[in-house]
């Protein structure tokens, strides 16, 4: 914080100018800034996240999520770094703002329970006005509009008036993790391009005029199921700079797109079309910013190792390398070109991202590849709009279905489309093309929103004329179809011999997809002269069935007539699990909360999950009574009523949904009159009592507010009973004991376990005290102290903490450091100060923590005593070294 607050903003007030800065000094400045201040530095995590719920690395938090969600402990209570970052569900804004973008990096600075609103606002705005030296008189804050304590410390504290304080609803100030979670208000900080217009009106939404360049977010608050919050006990600061905002505004260029991050991979496209940006038209330049930014994007992308494909974050891949093809084409380039702009953004970003030319032939590779794949299915695009003409009367209009579906599948840009229909005489329904493309994008946030965004690639990319396969399971276990295409890696084939794992779309199919949680089904394919295709997975791209199997005998060719048959015993599996399920979920109201909804699920052949939101764990009497209710519905023998009608009519009757699940207008509504009534597209039983039976295995904690069940259903149970009672007998036969014996003979050898425990605890004490009385000779005169550093061999923490205790005792005034190598793969250190020593400024946990990192560990711990561990013995002693240096500095 500041040592006292400064004087108010004043616009006549003489301003430094602000260094024009590369981005790569932004970049360092930041990071050098926090480290100065206690901060770790640490790399960018990869563009593909380790949490299993994000497709791509969308934020510069993320990395940091499960500390923030309370699932894994920090490793440091301060962290800063630059995050890479990848978000597509605002492609369409790319080029055409001055601002937006698919790749990113974020700069941020990060307390895992450290320190709060006070620091981080003190510090951002030091940053900010006194590192940057952006004039205070152009910047503006917004605040939640409840948080006061923010706004009190910006304008009490740091001198903020309060007209550029702007106080802001939820949807801009205030951060959630999800339904359920840790929370908390934000508050950003502005740049103002136009200080002149006053301070009467001011519109943070007016990007003409201001430009958010630093996000702090207070996670101050756990939210519970019904949204009440409570205060954390540890709260948190997540912060964010936008490197390429920061570069603008210091650079001072029109936009993010004509800083040193970006523009001179723009202008090597600009060269290769030989055009001169500054010369260039409006659309022009979008479409080179498009390439800058795209090619920028994908060159991380394919470094960090995502390969072009149909799906998931491949697909992401391959749509911005499209697009960047698209826009060559709309600025004059038909030659192969993205390798050679691409070696400009490898060029421009290496430094800070080595592995960019460490992977720089797979980068290019990949590239050319896709480029050329591209290119033929763009006169495959042009043949198709040939087609649309043709079949159009003089003066006639392209729908804004048809011209979409070429922007979208064929990566036509509508412009493109209009200039060859204008060319023709023809119009195109461009308010049609807006709809459908309004559709895409209500996807696109959809996705975004939940932070899920896994992209499904599209079949139409690989084959014209394929439309959505027709289901027929729910009442037909096997069905005559045509085999539309065949895919081998990926790849369409005419045919396919036996031995070839395959993937199949067929016209219509019996085979469930999975959706919804539901595993798809297994089973067969049959055909002529003795086709055997064996189904292992059926998963959906859309509306189209993709059948995985594997050509067991005969040949599979495209066209063929052939017996699809799912298999009913995996079949029957699945839907008990199922519809336990729905049972579980309608128990878990009725028993515990009406409250509770579904937020997961996962539904196999052997067993099903459900997630479910609860800010506690069930007791042991609930678990029982939860399964028990299950049972009864299960004897009771309800009958399934399955039918389709109004979404509003669904849910006026009582329907359950999914929280944040969108439905169709019409939707399918599973009902076991009494018990349970939802919105489903699964497979389920025609009555309860064929399930059999039901158990719960577990019930744990997923993450903060959500629970998770496992259990089995149907003949899931007797293999579950089964193994259990084997694990029984197995214990029998070795403690030779009735099964009712075997809990009490476990605890009489917990307790004999304990006992020796405790035996060999007070061996290993006295051990310690030999060794440490062996230590003190060791000991060294330090002015008024006595210090000792050394290594007490293969002793565990416990050793070493008796030891250190019982050496300073003896020592008085003075420090302890003593280290071990219990294990192979394991380091002990401990440190032992008296006040004196604490006196001198020297502190036993931040020493200690320091000195692990050398080891490979962590710790901490209070002023006067702390421990850490390590996990390479190897550097044991340059560790103690380090460590008797650090004490020597300080006493000396």
């Amino acid at each position: 914080m500041p040592k006292s607050p400064p004087k108010s903003p004043s616009r006549s007030a003489a301003s430094t100018q602000p260094p024009n800065l590369s981005g790569a000094q932004i970049r360092q400045t930041f990071l050098d800034f926090y480290a100065e201040r206690g901060h770790q530095v640490l790399p960018s995590a990869s563009l593909v996240p380790e949490d299993p719920t994000v497709l791509l690395t969308i934020a510069g938090m993320l990395p940091f999520k499960p500390i923030f969600l309370g699932q894994r402990a920090a490793e440091f209570p301060r962290a800063t770094s630059s995050q890479k970052c990848i978000r597509t569900n605002d492609i369409e804004n790319v080029g055409r703002t001055a601002r937006h973008h698919t790749f990113f990096e974020m700069l941020g600075n990060f307390s895992f329970g450290d320190y709060f609103k006070e620091k981080a606002i003190a510090w951002a705005w030091e940053l900010s006005t006194e590192v940057f030296k952006l004039p205070p008189e152009r910047l503006v804050v917004s605040v939640f509009r409840e948080d006061d304590e923010a706004f009190a410390i910006w304008r009490d504290q740091i001198g903020i008036p309060e007209a550029r304080i702007k106080r802001m609803d939820e949807k801009d100030n205030f951060w959630q993790s999800g339904p359920t979670g840790p929370c908390g208000p934000c508050s950003e900080i502005y740049y103002d391009f136009h200080p002149e217009r006053g301070d009467d009106h001011i519109d943070l939404e007016d990007d003409t005029r201001f430009i958010e360049f630093y996000n702090l977010v207070f996670m101050q608050y756990n939210q519970d199921a019904e949204g009440n919050l409570t205060p954390l006990s540890a709260q948190n600061i997540d912060t964010g700079m936008g490197l390429e905002r920061m570069a603008q505004i210091l650079q001072r260029v029109p936009n993010n797109y004509e800083t040193d991050l970006i523009f001179p991979i723009i202008q090597t496209a600009a060269q290769i079309a030989g055009l001169d940006y500054s010369a260039c038209d409006e659309k022009t330049k979008t479409s080179l910013k498009v390439i800058g930014d795209h090619v920028r994007a994908v060159t991380h992308l394919i470094a960090d190792g995502v390969n072009a494909s149909n799906l998931g974050r491949g697909y992401v891949l391959r749509r911005l390398i499209r697009r960047v093809v698209r826009h060559g084409r709309l600025i004059g380039i038909e030659q192969p070109f993205i390798t050679q702009v691409a070696e400009s953004a490898i060029a421009l970003a290496e430094a800070a991202y080595p592995n960019l030319r460490q992977r720089e032939k797979a980068i290019k590779a990949e590239l050319a590849l896709e480029e050329s794949r591209f290119l033929e299915t763009l006169e495959r695009g042009e043949k198709l709009l040939a087609d649309i003409i043709a079949k159009l009367p003089a003066k006639g209009q392209i729908s804004g279905q048809d011209a979409f579906t070429l922007y979208d599948t064929y990566g036509f840009p509508l412009e493109l489309t209009q200039e060859i229909a204008e060319e023709a005489g023809l119009t195109v329904d461009t308010d049609g093309f807006e709809v459908e493309m309004e559709k895409q994008r209500d996807r696109a946030r959809a996705a975004h929103e939940t932070i899920d965004l896994t992209v499904q690639g599209s079949l139409d990319t690989l084959a014209e004329n394929l439309h959505e396969t027709s289901f027929l399971g729910y009442t037909q276990p096997q069905a005559e179809a045509e085999v539309k295409l065949v895919l081998v890696q990926g790849k369409p084939v005419d045919t396919a011999a036996a031995g070839t794992d395959v993937q199949v779309i067929l016209d219509q199919t019996p085979f469930y997809a999975e959706s919804g949680g539901q595993v798809g089904d297994r089973g067969v394919l049959l055909g002529e002269a003795g086709l055997r295709v064996r189904v292992q997975d059926v998963q959906k791209d859309g509306a189209i069935f993709v059948h995985f199997g594997t050509v067991e005998a005969g040949t599979l060719k495209t066209g063929d007539r052939l017996t699809a048959q799912i298999d009913l015993a995996c079949r029957r599996r699945a839907q008990a699990n199922h519809t336990a399920t729905h049972l579980l979920q309608a128990a878990l109201k009725k028993l515990i909360d009406e409250n509770i909804g579904q937020q997961g699920s996962m539904v196999a052949f052997d067993r099903l999950r459900f997630d479910y939101n609860l800010a506690r764990p069930l007791t042991a009497e609930e678990i029982q009574q939860i399964e028990d209710q299950v049972n009864t519905w299960i004897a009771e023998a309800h009958a399934a009523d399955v039918s389709i009608m109004p979404l509003a009519t669904a849910k006026a009757k009582g329907a359950t949904a999914m929280f944040g699940e969108k439905y169709a207008d019409e939707v399918r509504v599973i009902d076991f009159p009494g018990v349970s009534m939802e919105l489903c597209g699964g497979t389920h039983v025609s009555n309860t009592a064929e399930i059999g039976l039901f158990k719960i295995i577990s019930e744990t904690g997923v993450s903060a507010g959500v629970r998770r069940i496992e259990a089995v259903a149907g003949p899931a149970v007797l293999e579950y009973l089964n193994l259990r009672d084997r694990v029984v007998r197995d214990l029998g036969d070795r403690f030779k004991a009735k099964p009712e014996e075997i809990p009490d003979r476990i605890t009489a050898l917990q307790d004999e376990l304990k006992t020796t425990q405790k035996e060999l605890a007070a061996l290993k004490a006295e051990l310690a005290i030999a060794q440490s009385d062996q230590l003190i000779d060791q000991a060294e005169a330090l002015g008024d102290f006595k210090i000792l550093v050394a290594e007490m061999p293969n002793a565990d923490a416990d050793a070493l903490k008796t030891a250190a205790e019982r050496l300073l005792q003896k020592l008085g005034e003075g420090a302890v450091f003593l280290g071990s190598a219990p294990a192979a793969d394991k380091v002990a250190l401990v440190a032992a100060f008296s006040p004196a020593v604490n006196q001198k400024g020297l502190q036993a946990g931040k020493l200690i923590g320091a000195i692990a990192k050398l080891c490979g560990g962590g710790g901490g711990g209070r002023l006067n005593f702390a421990q850490a561990g390590g996990r390479d013995p190897s550097k044991l002693t340059e560790a103690l070294t380090e460590a008797r240096s650090q004490i020597h500095a300080a006493l000396g």
